[in-house]
């Protein structure tokens, strides 16, 4: 039995309790004294004996209260510690300040590749082969900064925070170890929280139903993939959507633009960089997006731009899957599927000898072809209405609407940017008018980029005149596609005499 003892804080009264228990023959496995208690474990006391040592331990001074226990509470923080150091999936070390290993979790245990009777009771040095840490420990302050260390031939990023003694000498730490895919799965976690499947790609069209129905195909096949469209198409949506309808699902995805950094950024953000490889790398080194995303996907947008010392590098991991970090003469392996996206024809590069054509061998396994606005148009009103509804949400204003003249406007435009620019448009429209139906005017479409037949801006003499030059050219445009009334009233969802009546009026389809 367990019992918890409230006493008054004075000197020698544990003594005098322990004593009582002692005349009473009673064993005692252990004893806790945090005042205002004593915490008494006695396997021999029953509820009878209870009574009668309540009796004779009130009788001493100080003794206010005797009542049953469940738990020591020193068992209980144990208990606790030992439960969280083992829901931890990264491995933690506590080490005194002589860095021995006082405490090793589960995790801990397993990346040593030792028992845990030999692990604890290691130095550092014997484990991480860091004769330096140790003495970085106790002079480094708080905490020390990121430095990558090896554990059983496998990297880890360390993490630690010093353990001080009431006077602020160091007794020791607690030290962290991440591994380069764990640290990747949060990575990616933080920047894909909101990323989705395939429902994200927005559109009813028949080429877009058939782009998502060919990639879902190729999503469940583990080779590279190569998504090729215009700027704005939607490229990196589509290779998320490939991602989180893979196998590799649960597993990070990182993208990284080849146009955007230079030879030796781009690099290094993908191979990582050793220990001290450029001035002002970090000490330990840094793991790039092949090593955090293990067992995951990268997304090299703009592919085409990549350098051919980058190809290089990059053809050699496609073909074995193993690859050396910057500055560093380790090999090291990552499993790693390869999306990749492009505007440029990569064929045409390789021809002239501006991209390596066994790389693009390996890239172009599986193809994807995202088709441009301007051949979605019956898309075009759809993803207006809905950049609409989330403008207006992100500005705080009440729902607008478009009016039919900025249906029309919209439908008549080339959209050169797409999916992009029409986002674009329709933000601005949002932020610039007040008004509740978003017209023409408000659409800030230039007139270079309006339909054959539209006229430029300084050409408008009135809304009518702009009106009437966007309806032609959306007609003119729709009616090879749809070459009857009837049909064409049924796509523009507009009575039959109407349409007719407008066919007539710009002259559409006669003879």
């Amino acid at each position: 039995m367990r019992i918890d003892v409230a006493i008054a804080d004075r000197v020698g009264i544990a003594q005098e309790i322990l004593a009582k228990l002692a005349r009473r023959a009673l064993n005692v496995s252990a004893v806790e004294v945090e005042p205002p208690h004593v915490y008494i474990e006695a396997p021999a006391l029953d509820a009878a004996g209870l009574e009668q040592l309540r009796r004779e331990l009130l009788e001493v001074a100080g003794v206010e209260s005797v009542d049953v226990l469940a738990m020591l509470p020193g068992v209980r923080r144990r208990l606790y510690l030992d439960a969280l150091l083992a829901s931890q999936q990264d491995p933690v070390l506590a080490v005194d300040a002589e860095g021995v290993i006082v405490v090793a979790n589960a995790a801990a245990v397993a990346a040593s590749g030792l028992p845990e009777q030999r692990l604890i009771g290691l130095s550092l040095k014997a484990l991480l082969g860091d004769a330096a840490l140790v003495d970085a420990l106790r002079s480094g302050g708080d905490r020390l900064p990121a430095r990558e260390v090896h554990i059983a031939g496998e990297p880890f990023m360390l993490d630690s925070v010093a353990l001080r003694e009431p006077g602020g000498m160091v007794a020791g730490a607690v030290l962290t170890l991440h591994a380069p895919h764990r640290i990747g799965e949060r990575l990616s976690a933080l920047q894909n929280y909101s990323a989705g499947g395939f429902e994200t790609i927005l559109g009813q069209s028949p080429a877009i139903r058939q782009l998502k129905q060919r990639a879902a195909r190729m999503a469940q096949v583990d080779a590279p993939l190569l998504i090729h469209g215009e700027t704005g198409t939607g490229k990196e949506l589509l290779a998320h959507a490939c991602h989180a309808s893979s196998r590799r699902r649960g597993e990070p995805f990182f993208a990284l633009n080849c146009a955007a950094l230079p030879e030796n950024l781009a690099e290094s953000e993908l191979f990582g960089y050793a220990p001290g490889a450029f001035t002002g790398a970090l000490r330990g080194g840094k793991p790039g997006l092949l090593e955090l995303a293990d067992g995951g996907t990268v997304f090299l947008d703009e592919v085409g731009e990549m350098s051919p010392y980058l190809q290089a590098k990059l053809l050699r991991f496609l073909n074995d899957g193993s690859f050396r970090r910057v500055g560093g003469d380790r090999e090291l392996k990552a499993d790693v599927r390869i999306i990749s996206a492009t505007h440029r024809a990569l064929e045409q590069m390789a021809a002239a000898g501006s991209f390596r054509q066994d790389l693009l061998f390996r890239l172009d396994v599986l193809h994807l072809q995202v088709p441009p606005l301007r051949e979605r148009v019956e898309d075009i009103v759809p993803l207006a209405e809905v950049f609409l509804a989330r403008a207006c949400a992100q500005t705080g204003r009440p729902t607008a609407r478009l009016s039919a003249a900025a249906r029309a406007a919209l439908l008549a435009n080339p959209w050169p940017g797409n999916l992009r620019q029409l986002q674009n448009v329709i933000f601005r429209a949002v932020t610039m008018s007040e008004a509740a139906v978003i017209d023409v005017g408000d659409l800030e479409l230039a007139g270079a980029e309006a339909a054959p037949g539209a006229p430029a801006l300084e050409e408008v003499d009135s809304l009518e005149q702009a009106v009437g030059a966007f309806e032609k050219a959306l007609l003119q445009r729709l009616y090879p596609q749809f070459p009857s009334t009837r049909k064409l009233a049924e796509r523009l969802k507009a009575s039959h005499s109407a349409i007719a009546q407008r066919l007539r009026r710009y002259g559409i389809g006669a003879g």
